[in-house]
């Protein structure tokens, strides 16, 4: 029992620390939170998207090989449409084509990927702005606390300079603080889904050209007993 309520006054110190953080950093600490939560929530809603787009490619290509070498085109089609991922959705359109030429399923391959990558590259470019606002924000309000520093030496009488000053630099120090971390969790997360996002490019192009050269060759082997007997 003593250890919980230690806890829950620890929890409240730190609450009452984190608004005296806020209160006294000023404006520009209100604003950079604000920042830090749309980036967040673009964050996550990146990070629930890619779970959703994302599947072992290797393992869907597998079962995509087994049904088209025992010419069960459909149910290799069927497979790709019971996964959410953008690889299957790909692969799906180009085995829609598998009785079509070979290049008519390379475009239909390429169409499908230019479509898929934007999807991937979505909102990314928001996630890196709201982590260099964040920075030039921290920055702004640490110039905002250093004219009110120097302000307030200037122009104050003796017994308040000290503590204007310091009112000045916590404005400073404050915003600076949070202004960094701020930019350095959204940079890191951008950074994440990046990397995540090309190797999912790099898994649907890889596997396109490997679906290609498959009803290539399926349909070269099929065709060539017909072209003998002929």
């Amino acid at each position: 029992m003593e250890q919980v309520v230690a806890q829950v006054a620890q929890q409240e110190s730190f609450i009452q620390w984190a608004a005296r953080f806020m209160i006294d950093g000023g404006i520009f600490m209100w604003v950079i939170a604000v920042v830090w939560c749309v980036g967040i929530a673009l964050a996550v809603e990146r990070l629930k998207s890619y779970f959703t787009y994302d599947i072992d490619g290797k393992s869907l290509m597998n079962t995509i090989k087994k049904h088209v070498i025992s010419n069960q085109v459909q149910e290799s089609i069927q497979a790709c449409t019971e996964s959410k991922s953008l690889c299957a959705f790909v692969m799906k359109n180009g085995l829609k084509r598998a009785n079509q030429s070979k290049e008519q399923i390379q475009d239909s391959l390429e169409a499908s990927i230019l479509e898929t990558v934007p999807m991937i590259e979505r909102r990314l470019g928001y996630l890196a702005l709201a982590a260099n606002l964040s920075t030039l924000l921290g920055l702004l309000g640490t110039i905002q606390g250093l004219i009110q520093s120097f302000a307030a030496v200037a122009t104050a009488e003796a017994s308040q300079k000290a503590q204007l000053l310091a009112e000045g630099i916590a404005v400073a120090m404050n915003t600076t603080a949070l202004g960094l971390v701020s930019a350095i969790s959204l940079m890191v997360v951008h950074a994440y889904l990046v990397a995540k996002g090309e190797k999912m490019i790099q898994e649907i192009e890889e596997n396109s050209v490997k679906l290609l050269d498959l009803l290539g060759t399926k349909k070269a082997g099929t065709t060539s007993p017909s072209d003998k007997v002929a």
